[in-house]
């Protein structure tokens, strides 16, 4: 059984971690008629959104939508452009980068989902070891790290959890 809470976390020597680079907003319309204000106007018959397939939003928008298709692809700008989708759906950075430079679409304001990220490890963790993880998490996000790390990534327009 480890002792410590490094032997907990890396037995080997090693500390292994992932992250999941996936994650929220829609961009509207189309070149020639640019359309929708919320969220929520877009899940109507014949509307026709863009995806990443396997991403978060995809997974969300097909179990929430009701009337609006989702048409999935490697990427959900791509699709919109390439198929004169209805609209796209992603990351809010990379949508506002891509509206920035098309004149005809718009980004709604609301967001249609949110992502919460999270901090996992093996059911077999200590005590000590999750209570660590805990502490460090609330610890970054507290001193700044995390608002810092963002910016650095040029994300300005996220909030850090409390």
């Amino acid at each position: 059984m480890p002792t410590t809470i490094t032997e907990d976390l890396a037995p080997t020597g090693v500390l292994r971690v992932s992250i999941n680079l996936g994650n929220p907003v829609l961009a509207q319309g189309t070149p020639t008629a640019p359309t929708f204000r919320t969220a929520t106007d877009v899940d109507r018959p014949g509307v026709r959104i863009g995806v990443k397939q396997g991403s978060a939003y995809d997974l969300y928008l097909s179990r929430t939508l009701r009337h609006a298709e989702v048409v999935r692809g490697t990427d959900g700008i791509d699709e919109f452009r390439a198929q004169g989708l209805d609209a796209a759906a992603g990351i809010r950075q990379p949508m506002t980068e891509f509206v920035a430079t098309q004149p005809n679409v718009r980004l709604i304001d609301d967001r249609f989902m949110e992502i919460q990220q999270a901090v996992g490890t093996t059911r077999t963790r200590q005590p000590a070891t999750v209570g660590f993880l805990r502490d460090l998490v609330t610890e970054l996000k507290g001193n700044g790290f995390v608002a810092d790390a963002l910016r650095r990534a040029n994300q300005f327009d996220v909030t850090v959890a409390p």
